[in-house]
């Protein structure tokens, strides 16, 4: 781990693909191909190597259901859900930004 906050937190959930990750898994459990579905451009091998590395982290929890056909759901932990603060702070951001985005291009 980074001795710098920021740089511990950006290693461990800043790439695009956790961020996206995260933001649906706040909402509920997910399904791998559910979640593969939702987020634009992301591969399989991204997703498994994300979610892998965001369990091993202690972020995401894999729940898999003694059933046929197996079934596997994805979750927060409860160190996941302590980013919904900060999650949501980044989307109030960029909302405004988009915002003010539109109006500076009508202003010309």
């Amino acid at each position: 781990m980074a001795q710098c906050p920021v740089a511990t937190t950006v290693s461990l959930i800043g790439s695009k693909w956790k961020l996206l990750i995260m933001r649906n898994l706040l909402g509920r459990p997910w399904r791998f191909n559910e979640l593969q579905k939702s987020i634009e451009g992301i591969s399989q091998k991204a997703l498994t190597e994300a979610l892998r590395s965001m369990e091993t982290d202690g972020i995401v929890r894999r729940t898999a259901y003694p059933e046929v056909p197996p079934r596997v759901e994805y979750s927060l932990t409860e160190l996941g859900e302590s980013m919904r603060p900060i999650i949501k702070a980044m989307e109030t951001w960029g909302m405004g930004y988009k915002e003010q985005m539109q109006e500076e291009q009508y202003d010309c």
